[in-house]
Order: structure tokens, then C-alpha cells, then sequence
């Protein structure tokens, strides 16, 4: 695993920030009576989110097969209205509920994550999810890594890139030396360049690869309607 866990605050979890002074339990009836008291004509993407707030809550509270359910109920309002980063952020509920299936949503919501330019701050928690999930002489943790600190140094805000690369290059340090023992600059140079994660051309596919392998053709969403969504693709 890696030694640099991820603040969830970084991710938003806006549930519990709203009311750090209740219990989980309190929160979690307060997020409840809000999801059964709005009207009946809300728009469906407001009544997603309330529900992914009560989503967080649960599985703060280890009730992860309600969470679960809570998650797999709300992710098609998402990935329909194209609310990517809702979208991710309920992947990573239903990663960490340890479902049959929660590998594969860890699966596709990296893919969204690294497709789309949401909050950086989520995606490299979304990364760090496979780091933490692959073996330490597997090459999958340093192509999760590399692509952490390219996503870092590319959409990270003028005001959080600082921070943020610093974060993954520690990321990225860490990985590279369980990986191979790497302690010194030439060593992590020369470790890169074996590695062929220098250039994104080459590590993204990479990164493709073991995206395929944690969903197993178990896809929520058509993926090539997803891409013709982007301007490029």
C-alpha cells in the first residue's frame, strides 16, 4: 500500500464537512429526512446528490451494503447527465464497499477521471485506490503513479499545483522505491525510462490496460458514446 494516504476532504465529501459538530449517526438521519422531503417533481440530479450524501454517510458508518445500494441506484442519473464528477465521486463510494463488483466501478471511475478534467484532487484519489490494490513488484502501481503526477501538473489550479505535485511526486517516490528499491534522482531517472513511463503517449495505454483489467468487460456505459462526447478524441 502506499505510505501517503489521501485526505477525504480532498475529495469533498460534503456530507459530513456540513456538520463536523453531529455524529455520523445524526448526519446520516438529517441527509435521510432531506432525501424523503424533497418534492416530487426535483430535478433527478438533485435528488442523486442528496442521496450521495446520505451514500458517504452510510459507508462512513461500515454499512457498505447500504451504500452500496445507494450508489448503484444513483450513478446512471450521473453518467446520463454527464455530472462526471458526481459520477467519480459515487465510483469511489462503491469501490471501498467491497462489493463483488466494486473493483470494476474502481475501474471505470478512473477511466472518467482521467477522461475528464474534473477536480485533479479526485482523481489522484482514484489512482491511489490502484496503488493500493497492486502488488509491489507490479508495474500497474507505476503507471497509476505517473499518471497521478501528470494529471497533478496538468489541471491542478494555479493556486493547488504546488501542493498537489508535491503530493504525487512523493506518491510516485514511494511506489518506485517498494517497485525497485529506487532512493536517488539517477535511480528514479533511470527507473522512468525503463519503465517507459516518461512520455503519456506510452503510459496512458498502459494505464488503459489495467483499467480493462479491474472492470473485465463489466462496463455501466457505453464507453465510445462517452468519447464522442469529447472534443477530441
Amino acid at each position: 500500500m502506499s505510505d501517503f494516504e489521501i485526505d477525504e476532504a480532498m475529495f469533498g465529501n460534503k456530507a459530513q464537512a456540513a456538520h463536523p459538530e453531529m455524529s455520523l449517526e445524526e448526519q446520516l438521519q438529517l441527509h435521510q429526512q432531506h432525501v424523503a422531503e424533497l418534492p416530487e417533481d426535483a430535478p433527478a440530479i438533485d435528488r442523486a446528490r442528496a442521496r450521495l450524501d446520505v451514500a458517504e454517510l452510510l459507508l462512513a458508518l461500515e454499512r457498505k451494503d447500504e451504500a452500496w445500494q445507494e450508489g448503484r441506484d444513483i450513478i446512471d442519473t450521473f453518467l446520463n447527465e454527464e455530472a462526471w464528477q458526481d459520477a467519480v465521486e459515487t465510483y469511489n463510494v462503491l469501490f471501498q464497499c467491497e462489493q463483488p463488483a466494486s473493483l470494476s466501478a474502481l475501474g471505470q471511475g478512473v477511466w472518467l477521471a482521467v477522461t475528464f478534467p474534473i477536480m485533479p484532487q479526485t482523481t489522484i484519489t482514484m489512482l491511489n485506490h490502484i496503488i493500493d490494490e497492486t502488488p509491489a513488484d507490479a508495474d500497474g502501481a507505476a503507471v497509476a503513479a505517473i499518471t497521478s503526477h501528470y494529471i497533478a501538473d496538468l489541471r491542478a489550479p494555479e493556486d493547488k499545483h504546488e501542493s498537489l505535485t508535491f503530493l504525487t511526486s512523493k506518491i510516485l517516490a514511494d511506489v518506485a522505491r517498494r517497485h525497485s528499491n529506487v532512493e536517488s534522482q539517477e535511480q528514479m531517472d533511470m527507473w522512468l525510462k525503463k519503465l517507459e513511463l516518461e512520455d503519456p503517449k506510452a503510459f496512458l495505454p498502459r494505464l488503459s490496460m489495467v483499467i480493462d483489467v479491474l472492470v473485465q468487460d463489466d462496463w455501466w456505459f457505453d464507453r465510445e458514446a462517452v468519447r464522442e462526447k469529447l472534443p477530441v478524441h
